[in-house]
């Protein structure tokens, strides 16, 4: 499974990763996580509102902060 959260960096960005983070390691599922800040990638995936997610190419996220819990949930579908 490979996890992206797009962002340029900003504090909102970084809670998403670390909550990205607690909730990959919570259900104990192997999973790559990275940081997109690039804006051209970003807009590859016609996100215009960050931060956002993106789980193995498929936007489930834009312009808010998911909690773990919020996380953990779109992983297990």
């Amino acid at each position: 499974m490979k996890i992206e959260i797009l962002g340029v960096g900003c504090p909102k960005c970084k809670q998403l990763t670390a909550n990205a983070e607690i909730a990959v390691k919570e259900l104990n599922i192997n999973a790559e996580i990275s940081k997109v800040t690039d804006i051209g990638k970003i807009t590859e995936y016609d996100v215009m509102i960050t931060p956002a997610v993106v789980v193995d190419g498929v936007v489930v996220s834009t312009g808010k902060v998911l909690s773990k819990d919020e996380i953990k949930e779109i992983l297990v579908k």
